[in-house]
């Protein structure tokens, strides 16, 4: 038996959450280093992996693991990964450690506990930043149904817990946020979250009954399922087909977070610290745009290009309604939350273009779009913290007194806007180019967020890192060398797959391929003939 790869990418940083967990309490600092240990430790398996994998293998699937697990209900401990999967797990191994790195001291005790300033777990806090990456990855990996399922509820505990009872120490005059606000914003993302998940557990358990009424015995397998439908021997009633592609849709859309089931997420990061922000918006959120393309396209490819029309329309509403929020925010948290809404549409709207530049752009997006946000958020929640509050009125002047900062926090501002030379400039031209090729008005009407980007971007600038010096910020310490570490790596990666993005295109286009074929769609042809030169084979093609 070949060593479990993909299945100690996932157990190594459910190993080191129990054991720090288990580190005694006065051993505070040990925790620390011990979680940040056993975060490098998962991204070298996700290095591994990463250099395992083979773009250009024949199969959906490498890196296979399947072991029968309940044999009564067909469930399968079933694991493969293609080069999107691989692509988002590097993503979410890579930003661990700087999320510990970055939250280094934001579960320390606090000097006078009060009922809103209460003693936190400093173990509790990366114990549970560690199982929350365990989860995403598995999800990342999971090719059985229902496995994928577990999983992708089970996250909810650990985020609820991190909301809940980790919350921003800088309130919204600059005060420590109250218990109330805190679990608000933690029961509301888990109601949202958890209304979805039901909805999904009962489209799950309709497609298992009809596996099991055409197959003769049922089965969460998407690899069979998808090749039982390819072989004719599973046809899905276009109704049933439709109402459980909506099921799945509907939680992943909760998750992604696509207009209108989005209104968890600007105050589950608002209320969060910045470094849980990025963990939420940067890796959680990505598990629904990612089952977009691995389960609602494969299973269901009928009903996906039944529901494009009216998803391209939520999309484009979420571009449009989270850039025009965020140019009129006043909390610096807020205003992310709502740009990663407006950022998510694009990557929907890749998805539901149904081409190869939009969905190759889409994916790029999401990895684009993680490391962008990380260093934007964590970025501002350095500057958060040295002021005590997150309003942009608040500030002014920073960058004569930490250009640092200022100049880490511009640099991760203009990827936000995606400007030429950073990451997230090539997802985002690859997605409206896709977009536009099959649905020219939409890909129009979209780049009115690139306007609003760039607007809402350039003016939190202004506000907070230029102007006169505030006196309350005149003592205001540049980065130091811990957040530098978190910072400098982050931006150098978006100067490079800004200005060299063929690693990511060269490993994920080949499982783009792969998803259009399962759903029967093709690249339109341009409108415009190629002229060929006379006698040759594109020539006599023509005639």
């Amino acid at each position: 038996m070949s060593f479990p790869l993909l299945t100690a990418t996932a157990a190594v940083p459910a190993i080191g959450a129990i054991a720090t967990a288990a580190v005694p309490a006065a051993k505070r600092t040990a925790a620390k280093w011990l979680a940040l240990l056993f975060s490098l430790a998962t991204l070298a398996l996700a290095a591994v992996v990463a250099v395992r994998f083979d773009p250009g293998a024949k199969g959906p699937f490498q890196l296979t693991e399947s072991h029968a697990w309940i044999k009564d209900f067909g469930v399968r401990y079933e694991l493969g990964v293609d080069g999107i999967a691989v692509a988002l797990i590097a993503l979410t191994a890579l930003l661990v450690p700087f999320v510990i790195l970055a939250g280094w001291h934001d579960a320390d005790p606090m000097e006078e506990p009060t009922p809103n300033r209460r003693w936190r777990p400093t173990q509790g806090f990366f114990a549970l930043i560690l199982a929350v990456e365990a989860m995403v990855v598995i999800s990342f990996e999971a090719t059985d149904v229902f496995l994928f399922y577990i999983f992708f509820e089970a996250m909810l505990i650990p985020m609820y817990f991190l909301i809940g009872g980790f919350g921003d120490r800088a309130g919204e005059h600059g005060e420590e946020q109250s218990a109330t606000q805190r679990s608000y914003a933690a029961v509301k993302f888990l109601l949202y979250n958890l209304a979805g998940g039901l909805i999904m557990l009962a489209a799950v358990i309709g497609l298992y009954a009809a596996t099991a009424h055409q197959l003769g015995s049922g089965t969460f397998s998407l690899t069979e399922i998808v090749q039982a439908r390819a072989d004719g021997r599973l046809e899905l009633a276009a109704g049933t087909e439709r109402l459980l592609f909506l099921g799945f849709f509907f939680a992943f859309a909760v998750k992604a977070p696509l207009w209108p089931l989005h209104t968890w997420l600007p105050n589950a990061m608002g209320e969060s610290t910045a470094p849980v922000a990025v963990l939420i918006t940067a890796v959680v959120d990505k598990v629904g745009t990612f089952a977009m393309l691995r389960f609602c396209l494969q299973l269901f490819p009928e009903a996906s290009s039944w529901a494009t029309p009216v998803i391209l329309v939520l999309a484009l509403v979420s571009i449009l309604y989270g850039a025009l929020l965020a140019v009129g925010q006043r909390d610096i948290k807020r205003l992310i939350a709502y740009a990663s809404i407006s950022h998510f549409g694009f990557i929907v709207m890749g998805i539901f273009a149904m081409t190869s530049q939009g969905q190759g752009g889409a994916t790029l997006y999401m990895v684009n779009h993680g490391i962008s946000t990380a260093a934007l958020m964590l970025v501002a929640g350095f500057l958060i913290s040295r002021r005590g509050s997150r309003l942009i009125g608040d500030y002014g002047g920073v960058q004569k007194v930490a250009p640092v900062l200022a100049g880490t926090f511009l640099v991760g501002g203009l990827a936000t806007l995606s400007l030429p030379g950073l990451a997230p400039f090539v997802s985002e031209f690859l997605v409206l180019v896709g977009t536009f090729s099959r649905y020219p008005a939409v890909g129009v009407v979209a780049t009115v967020g690139i306007v609003l980007a760039a607007l809402y971007v350039l003016v939190l600038y202004q506000r907070t890192m230029t102007g006169p010096v505030k006196s309350e910020v005149r003592a205001m310490p540049d980065l130091k060398a811990r957040e530098l570490a978190v910072v400098a790596p982050l931006i150098a990666l978006l100067l490079f797959l800004g200005v060299y993005p063929k690693p990511l295109t060269d490993l994920v286009n080949p499982a783009v391929d792969h998803t259009l074929s399962v759903v029967d769609r093709h690249d339109p042809r341009p409108d415009v003939p190629v002229k060929a030169e006379p006698g040759t084979a594109d020539a006599e093609a023509a005639k």
